[in-house]
C-alpha cells in the first residue's frame, strides 16, 4: 500500500481535494460518498482532524482513534497513520471532514503571542478524541464558505481564522493545550524506540530527531554512539532485512512489500535488494 504524503498530495490527482493555503499552515476539505475508504497517510505537518459527517478510524501503530461526527483529534507530524473512512448511511454515505495542517513555526508564533507558559514534563501527553463544543462547531461552519472562492480570500484573514481556532482549542481543554505545547518540543524518547517505530516510514533525519526530542546534531551523535553506523544505512539495512522476511513468509506482491516498507518505487527497491542479497526480490516469488 503506497502512503499518501499529506497535505502535499491531497490537492493533486486523483484526490483533488479543496484547500486553503498560507505559509505556515493549510486547511483541506474532504467531501465524498463512501462506504469503505481505506488507506494510509504520512503526516508532513501536525494535523487537527474534524469530522463533520461520517466516521474515520485512524491507527497510529497499535493505537486506534475512532473519530465520529462532530469530534476531532490532534496528531503530531512525522507520523504514519492508517485511515478507514465510512460515510453516513442516512445521508447517502456522505463523509465530510476538515484537516488543519500546522507547521512548527506557526505553533511557536501562536504560543508566544498567547503568552502560554511551557510546562516541562517527562511524560507524553495522551492523545484523545474530543467532542467539538458549540463554539468550535460555529468556527468550523464559518470557514467552509472560504473553499468556494479561495482566490478572493485575503491570506491575512485566513491566518486570523487559524489563530482563532488555536485560541479556542487551547482554552477549551487542558489536554489539547498540553498537546500543543508538546508538539513544539516533544518529550525526549529513547532512540531505539523511535527507530523501531519509524524505520518503515518516509521520515527525514530532522523528523526523527524531532520525534526523539533532540536537536539534529544531538540525534546524530547519540545514534552513532548506539549503533556505530549512519542512520540512513541502518534504516536501509533494516528495511531490506524486513523485506526479505516478508517475501519469504507472506504472499504479498513485491510492489506491496516495497511500499509497505517505505521504498521509493519497485524498480529502486529491486535494484538495492539485489545489490544487498545477490538476487532480486522476484526470485522469492518464483515457484520452487
Amino acid at each position: 500500500m503506497k502512503h499518501i504524503k499529506v497535505p502535499t498530495e491531497l490537492t493533486k490527482a486523483p484526490y483533488n481535494q479543496r484547500d486553503l493555503k498560507l505559509n505556515g499552515f493549510s486547511v483541506v476539505e474532504s467531501c465524498t460518498h463512501t462506504v469503505n475508504n481505506r488507506g494510509s497517510m504520512y503526516l508532513e505537518e501536525h494535523m487537527l482532524l474534524f469530522v463533520k459527517q461520517g466516521t474515520n478510524v485512524l491507527k497510529d501503530g497499535r493505537t486506534e482513534f475512532v473519530v465520529r461526527k462532530n469530534e476531532m483529534v490532534f496528531l503530531k507530524k512525522a507520523t504514519l497513520v492508517e485511515y478507514h473512512k465510512t460515510g453516513d448511511a442516512d445521508q447517502d454515505n456522505l463523509y465530510i471532514s476538515l484537516m488543519f495542517f500546522l507547521k512548527d513555526e506557526f505553533l511557536q508564533d501562536f504560543i508566544k503571542m498567547a503568552n502560554i507558559k511551557s510546562v516541562h514534563t517527562e511524560e507524553k501527553v495522551r492523545i484523545l478524541v474530543k467532542p467539538v463544543n458549540e463554539r468550535l462547531l460555529r468556527f468550523f461552519e464559518s470557514i467552509e464558505p472560504y473553499f468556494n472562492e479561495p482566490e478572493n480570500i485575503d491570506a491575512g484573514l485566513i491566518k486570523i481564522k487559524i489563530l482563532e481556532l488555536l485560541y479556542d482549542i487551547s482554552g477549551a481543554d487542558k489536554n489539547l493545550l498540553q498537546q500543543l505545547l508538546q508538539m513544539k518540543q516533544p518529550v525526549r524518547t529513547e532512540i531505539p524506540e523511535i527507530m523501531e517505530n519509524n524505520y518503515t516510514n518516509p521520515v527525514s533525519l530532522a523528523e526523527l530527531a524531532y520525534l526523539s526530542g533532540r536537536s539534529l546534531a544531538s540525534f546524530k551523535r547519540d545514534f552513532q554512539s548506539i549503533y556505530n553506523v549512519a542512520p540512513s544505512e541502518w534504516i536501509r539495512n533494516k528495511r531490506l532485512a524486513k523485506a526479505k522476511e516478508m517475501l519469504e513468509n507472506t504472499s504479498m506482491a513485491v510492489s506491496d512489500v516495497c511500499y509497505t516498507l517505505g521504498f521509493e518505487n519497485p524498480a529502486h527497491f529491486s535494484r538495492i535488494f539485489k545489490e544487498h542479497f545477490g538476487y532480486s526480490p522476484s526470485n522469492l516469488r518464483q515457484p520452487v
